[in-house]
């Protein structure tokens, strides 16, 4: 159901679906990119294919209007690439910097080559349970609402895949990595952060994670989201558009 009051007739869209490409500034969950979407454009209908964390940015793929949104699981089957900073020698509740520190480590010295194999053997396919603090649901409700009452509920773990896990810098003074991962649908970042922190014996949590890419998809592509906030984001929305025949087409 479309909605237009309170917009200018120039404003109006004459159309009732699309596709856009947001990139999500840090500090802002995905939800408010949708609710600013739908009331620019005043259309209800909206919907974004995956969820990115507040403390993450990047690429934000929101569907608009009914027959838009009956393809969001189509937008989120593709693969996903992100970049992300690791803190080593540091855990936390929440696997990032959400949470609160339960453990610190002294990190061992290491070098390229210990890093990079550590990597690469966690390229591949595995089995990954969400972790307490997410959005997984459990009787309705998601696993963040028991876990910030104390209540910890373990979901079996589901197959995902690993296909590419690169180094891309390490500080050795701040014990901190930042690495690029592309994955299948359903990875959690955050829980290939601490397996990464395990498996070098100090721990760590994800202090920072942008998603570049997203199926056939890049964040280059993307509207950054403080200009949906700017007077002209109605027209800013208009001229971005992806007509939904064009976004579902398959990369050439």
């Amino acid at each position: 159901m479309a909605v237009t009051a309170g917009l200018a007739e120039e404003d109006k869209p004459d159309w009732n679906d699309g596709v856009f490409l947001v990139d999500k500034p840090a500090g802002m969950t995905s939800f408010a990119i949708v609710r600013r979407i739908r009331r620019l454009l005043g259309i209800r209908k909206v919907g974004h294919a995956g969820t990115l964390d507040p403390f993450a940015s990047g690429l934000l793929i929101v569907c608009v209007g009914r027959p838009a949104t009956r393809r969001i699981e189509l937008f989120m089957a593709g693969r996903k690439t992100y970049q992300a900073r690791l803190q080593l020698g540091v855990e936390t509740t929440t696997l990032d910097p959400e949470g609160s520190v339960v453990a610190t480590r002294p990190v061992p010295e290491l070098d390229e080559a210990a890093l990079i194999a550590c990597l690469q053997s966690h390229v591949g396919p595995r089995m990954q349970a969400p972790p307490p603090f997410s959005a997984a649901k459990h009787k309705g409700k998601p696993l963040y609402v028991y876990a910030r009452q104390g209540v910890r509920i373990e979901k079996p773990a589901k197959p995902i895949e690993i296909f590419r896990l690169e180094l891309l810098s390490y500080d050795a003074v701040a014990g901190q990595v930042n690495i690029e991962v592309e994955c299948s649908r359903g990875t959690y970042i955050r829980v290939v952060a601490a397996d990464i922190g395990q498996a070098l014996g100090c721990g760590a949590h994800l202090v920072a994670l942008r998603r570049i890419r997203s199926g056939r998809f890049n964040v280059e592509d993307g509207l950054p989201g403080e200009e949906l906030f700017a007077d002209n984001g109605p027209q800013l929305l208009r001229s971005r558009r992806l007509d939904l025949a064009e976004a579902v087409q398959p990369a050439g």
